[in-house]
């Protein structure tokens, strides 16, 4: 963490600390006589109407600012990418570790994986607890840092500590109540792995974790992942279509019996585990809201019900021949077949779906969001893509359209030769399926 406090970055013109005379370049070293240690300290303190802010001038000057305001006036400061300061790393080495299966050659913020309870507060990262102190249950406590995300994986102690291999990794439970008696709310979610935290100590984690709601508001189950990058790592297995089946009939069973105490299902299974078993996704209703969108549990449904309403706008035909290819991974090729069937009904247009295999994770990794560039142009060589190439957005990173691998989505497009688009969803494909206009990336 920062120990000498915040380092403005910006001030907004005209705000309370630019009227002050706050500069770019200050540090932010205490409120009301609390120190300042990271962004989470600033927004919990700064919230008060009557402040004392202690605030030191790069060349050293002191300066205490007295400020009256209202409680939702903010003070004009942002901090920068550095705003909390350094991050905890995980300390675990979970027997189905992503990062462990991991090779080189992929951008490096992969490789860092961090267990920290402020990234769980500010963007919803799970975190597993096995590195936070007395004093940081306390400050989560104090500060009212809540939602917050845990992976549990098992409540079983024993079985967890030797599934992270982390001796702290037992006192889940305790961490928990903890928690939950301080009125943080919390989602958990547990990797599911073959014949280890299955079965019956899914039913054990169901309940222990059950016996604290309403404060932990939900729990996904979710499938391991494995690459084909696992040597000398825990032997480990991925599930088979009757494996899932069990999984789905054991969450529905615990559904029913928490919708009849609390009106609530509370655990959820990833959509995954439906398709690997060959089941429909629940309805939508089913889902309370989807608390879980971001570990992959609901997002089918979404996206069914997104193509429900799309598909009904759709014409009966194009002004002039046009062709599209849409290329995912063999999961989503899955979910699309009923969709692109759909479009190729439309006169004048023909939709070509490629099912890219995942060579570089290998083939048992089926998600778009783990295909890499180089993938897309093995899979893509040598085919005739017509007018225009459209890839799930999850392949990418939002900000700059960076596959995994480093390569951006405009140097694919130049490699294959074709314009190359994202779709984020049913109505987003459409648009771009049906849209004539493209410019070459």
């Amino acid at each position: 963490m920062i120990r000498n406090g915040l380092s403005v970055e910006k001030v907004a013109a005209g705000g309370i600390a630019h009227q002050l005379g706050v500069e770019p370049g200050d540090r932010i070293v205490e409120i009301n006589g609390q120190p300042v240690r990271d962004i989470v300290d600033y927004r919990f303190l700064s919230c008060a109407e009557k402040l004392n802010i202690l605030v030191v001038k790069p060349g050293g000057e002191s300066w205490l600012l007295d400020i009256e305001k209202d409680y939702e006036d903010s003070l004009g400061l942002e901090f920068g990418p550095r705003e909390l300061g350094r991050i905890k790393r995980c300390r675990n080495r979970c027997i189905f570790c992503f990062l462990d299966q991991m090779p080189g050659g992929l951008r490096s913020t992969l490789y860092f994986n961090d267990d920290d309870y402020r990234l769980s507060f500010t963007q919803g990262n799970f975190i597993t607890l096995t590195n936070v102190r007395r004093e940081d249950l306390e400050r989560i406590a104090g500060q009212r840092l809540s939602p917050l995300y845990i992976s549990v994986h098992t409540t079983n102690p024993v079985l967890r500590e030797k599934m992270l291999n982390n001796p702290r990794a037992g006192k889940i439970m305790e961490q928990l109540r903890f928690l939950a008696g301080a009125g943080i709310e919390m989602h958990a979610q547990a990797v599911l792995c073959p014949g280890i935290n299955d079965g019956p100590e899914l039913a054990r984690t169901i309940s222990d974790l059950y016996s604290l709601w309403p404060a932990v508001r939900s729990l996904a189950v979710v499938p391991v992942g494995l690459t084909r990058y696992r040597d000398k790592l825990y032997p480990l297995r991925i599930y088979n279509k009757e494996e899932a089946r069990e999984i789905t009939g054991l969450v529905r069973k615990w559904q029913r019996a928490c919708r009849r105490r609390a009106g609530h299902p509370f655990v959820f299974a990833a959509d995954e585990f439906y398709l690997l078993a060959g089941e429909p996704v629940p309805p939508a209703k089913d889902y309370a809201g989807f608390p879980q969108l971001e570990n992959g549990v609901g997002l089918v449904r979404l996206f069914g019900d997104e193509w429900a309403a799309t598909a009904k706008k759709l014409p009966a035909g194009l002004a002039r021949p046009r062709k599209v290819t849409v290329a995912t991974g063999k999961l989503g090729e899955e979910i699309l077949k009923p969709i692109v069937g759909r479009l190729n009904e439309i006169e004048n247009l023909e939709v070509q779906l490629i099912g890219v295999t995942n060579r570089f994770f290998g083939e048992t990794v089926t998600v778009a969001g783990l295909l890499t560039a180089q993938d897309l142009l093995a899979g893509l060589a040598g085919r005739k893509l017509g007018d225009l190439l459209i890839v799930p957005a999850v392949m990418l990173r939002e900000k700059d359209d960076v596959f995994l691998d480093g390569p951006t989505l405009p140097e694919v497009a130049r490699r294959l030769g074709v314009p190359a688009v994202k779709a984020g969803g049913p109505r987003e494909l459409c648009r771009l399926v049906l849209n004539t206009e493209w410019e070459v990336a």
